[in-house]
């Protein structure tokens, strides 16, 4: 009898820690996280990532993102992020003026210069004037 009770002790806290788990804190009390969750990988990732990850942003949904300035004056729009050779987010790809990308004069900002990212992207001091002054970005070759 001993033998059954401590087996099924065992199971039952299997299925504790199984449940922890797959159930964090907070999902089944309807609770939100106070954070954008950007995703999570199983693999190849500790909690700390992780957990860093989920406060940050999806690039596919920055890229295409008006750009504004602290007037609230739309400046350009997010055409692409560029990621550094160490693996950091270093500078996005603003079109200034065009249409459709077409004529459209492209400047690379460093990302430490956006005031904010979202719900909106701020280029503190920036105007079209100004951006279409910076030399236009080109992709490397190859």
């Amino acid at each position: 009898m001993n033998v059954k009770i401590a087996k099924v002790t065992r199971i039952l806290a299997l299925l504790l820690a199984v449940t922890a788990a797959v159930f964090p804190a907070g999902s089944a009390t309807g609770q939100q996280p106070a954070a954008p969750v950007a995703g999570a990988v199983p693999l190849g990732v500790s909690v700390t990532q992780t957990q860093l990850v989920a406060k940050g942003w999806r690039a596919s949904k920055l890229v295409h993102t008006d750009v504004y300035n602290d007037k609230n004056e739309k400046i350009g729009r997010v055409d692409d992020l560029i990621i550094a050779p160490d693996g950091s987010l270093s500078v996005a790809i603003i079109d200034v003026g065009g249409f459709l990308g077409i004529a459209a004069h492209r400047v690379a900002i460093p990302v430490q210069q956006f005031k904010q990212i979202t719900p909106k992207m701020i280029l503190e001091g920036a105007s079209k004037d100004a951006l279409n002054k910076l030399p236009e970005f080109e992709y490397a070759k190859g």
